[in-house]
């Protein structure tokens, strides 16, 4: 499989994303509609943002400048076992 490359192919999978978690955060609000489920989930979407953006933006900039991870799974192994 080739990388993603159109500008309008990458845009229209983001917004998909976006309608994703959308959907799902409604779904999940109507199915148990209190307070702490909405910020239990506030919290948990904040902290998976954080975690991603500390897996492909601090460590490349600043921890590891010379290392580029190409996916989560590649995180978790230089995580684990140092660079190769």
């Amino acid at each position: 499989m080739k990388d993603l490359s159109n500008p309008f192919w990458i845009k229209l999978k983001g917004l998909l994303f976006l309608l994703i978690g959308i959907i799902a955060t409604v779904l999940l609000l109507l199915d148990n509609l209190k307070w702490q489920t909405a910020v239990l989930l506030a919290l948990t979407i904040w902290s998976f943002c954080r975690f991603y953006y500390f897996a492909f933006y601090v460590i490349e900039k600043y921890v590891d400048p010379n290392y580029k991870f190409s996916g989560l799974i590649l995180f978790a192994k230089y995580l684990f076992r140092g660079r190769k």
